[in-house]
């Protein structure tokens, strides 16, 4: 399978993080790493709209995702804002726990961009023999 790319504007509120998740799990629905890359956007995108100027009224964040044989990349870029996204310890609060689910499932993640607008990014390896023997049983 050649690399490809993709990527798709959402509006900055709170119905588009599932718009965001289903445009993952559609586009990636015959990859092993779905699931990963479904929570991952979840957490990425939510992050946005809660924590950026994507939330102000007309803003957006783009969901992008290359694709090679053997990973997946995926990044959320928004449309900045004061702080920088951090993993932070755990607590008993609902909240502030996405970048660790996000460390997590990744096999590496990271940040890029200032406070006019980042990418907040997450790599899933892929097993290509496995990836290609889940799109032939499909």
């Amino acid at each position: 399978m050649p690399p490809w790319r993709l990527s798709r504007y959402f509006l900055g509120r709170p119905a588009s993080v599932t718009e965001a998740r289903r445009f993952i799990t559609a586009t990636l629905s015959a990859w092993p790493v779905v699931e990963s890359a479904e929570l991952i956007v979840s957490e990425l995108a939510t992050n946005a709209v809660r924590h950026t100027a994507s939330a102000r009224f007309g803003g957006k964040f783009i969901v992008s995702i290359q694709a090679e044989p053997d990973q997946v990349w995926i990044g959320v870029t928004d449309e900045g804002g004061p702080g920088l996204p951090r993993l932070v310890r755990p607590t008993d609060d609902e909240g502030g726990r996405g970048l660790l689910l996000v460390a997590s499932l990744a096999d590496n993640w990271g940040v890029y961009g200032n406070q006019a607008g980042r990418t907040v990014w997450a790599l899933l390896k892929v097993d290509p023999i496995a990836a290609a023997a889940q799109a032939t049983s499909r």
